[in-house]
């Protein structure tokens, strides 16, 4: 027994090296590929000068280079902060169908938003448009936060997880209710910046604003690691938590906050960006055939990180909104999931 334990330990170790290689490898020629494609042609050999400095060419290589560069580091950090982030939800809440904005964090970080780009002109303010948009960015944060916080206060008096649930789920309604007041008494011109802004974009993030949502997310990370004994013991409910002595209620609290930095902060500065939080961990799942979240954690941090470049060099070659292509990926993912928990395949 301990001998069939051992062999079969170490063919799952096997998959997940190779597959974490594979992925890696792939990781690496996407980012070259998101390097590649943009408006402007750019050749292998104008990234190579730009990157060396060298040719007649590298100053407005160099250029397009960095702007490119940016939109790339964005992808990444997108496609890792939501698809940790719905791994997390998806294990704390036994739902395969969780995702990171559940808990109605999309929703506040979209009225803190609406508030800045429909709520100030109602009341005759305006702002320029850098202020503008680093006002946007920190609303949207402080409204995600908000809810947390809010859903945070309400469930200490609920032990029911499925309560909680039902809490973020109201905390949402409420907030989309007002943004469709708004909505309603707003011009055109502040309807379609909102709009724009709801359908995710990350080519809008600047170098400067891409450090700050580094930072950030990285340390929702860093929760996300330090989560992961709990997530383990949570994979069979709360109850055998609790009876291995685990403080359900304290790390219920840390992967929340976890899941808030990082699908509040993704939100706050690219928009909404739907279905990577949802789809990737079961991508995760089928590739790496572990329920560790030892290995499930890193696996699906680098899936997300390959899925979003993917769509990002699909969107930039079709021109289109990021987030319709994100749902064109993830549906399919999501219908299989559907499918299969009803035993239909």
């Amino acid at each position: 027994m301990n001998a069939a334990t051992h062999h079969g330990s170490t063919t799952c170790g096997r998959r997940g090296g190779m597959a974490f290689a594979v992925l890696g490898v792939l990781l690496a020629v996407l980012l070259a590929v998101d390097l590649l494609t943009g408006d402007s042609g750019m050749s292998p050999r104008d990234l190579i000068a730009a990157l060396s400095g060298r040719g007649e060419g590298a100053p407005l290589a160099g250029t397009i280079l960095g702007i490119r560069a940016t939109r790339a580091a964005v992808a990444v950090i997108v496609g890792a902060a939501l698809s940790a982030g719905g791994l997390q939800m998806q294990t704390v809440f036994r739902n395969p169908l969780a995702d990171p904005y559940l808990l109605g964090i999309s929703s506040g970080a979209s009225l803190g938003a609406a508030l800045m780009m429909l709520g100030l002109p109602l009341l005759g303010a305006g702002l320029s448009s850098t202020a503008l948009s680093l006002g946007i960015a920190g609303a949207a944060w402080v409204g995600a936060a908000a809810v947390l916080v809010a859903v945070g206060i309400v469930s200490r008096w609920v032990k029911n997880i499925l309560g909680v649930l039902i809490i973020g789920v109201m905390f949402g309604y409420v907030a989309s209710a007002i943004i469709q007041i708004l909505q309603y008494l707003s011009s055109a011109e502040s309807l379609k910046l909102f709009s724009l802004w709801s359908m995710g974009a990350i080519g809008n993030v600047t170098a400067p604003k891409a450090v700050v949502m580094a930072v950030i997310v990285a340390a929702g990370l860093v929760l996300a690691v330090i989560s992961i004994k709990p997530l383990n013991l949570l994979l069979l409910g709360e109850d055998y938590a609790r009876s291995m002595g685990l403080d359900v209620r304290r790390s219920r609290t840390l992967i929340f906050t976890s899941v808030t930095l990082l699908a509040g902060t993704t939100t706050a500065f690219c928009g909404p960006v739907g279905f990577i939080g949802l789809a990737v961990p079961h991508v995760a799942r089928m590739i790496f055939a572990n329920a560790d979240h030892r290995v499930l954690l890193p696996g699906s941090i680098v899936v997300g990180m390959d899925m979003m470049l993917v769509c990002d060099i699909l969107a930039k070659n079709l021109v289109l909104p990021v987030n319709s292509i994100t749902a064109l990926m993830g549906i399919p993912v999501i219908l299989w999931v559907i499918f299969r928990n009803l035993r239909i395949v």
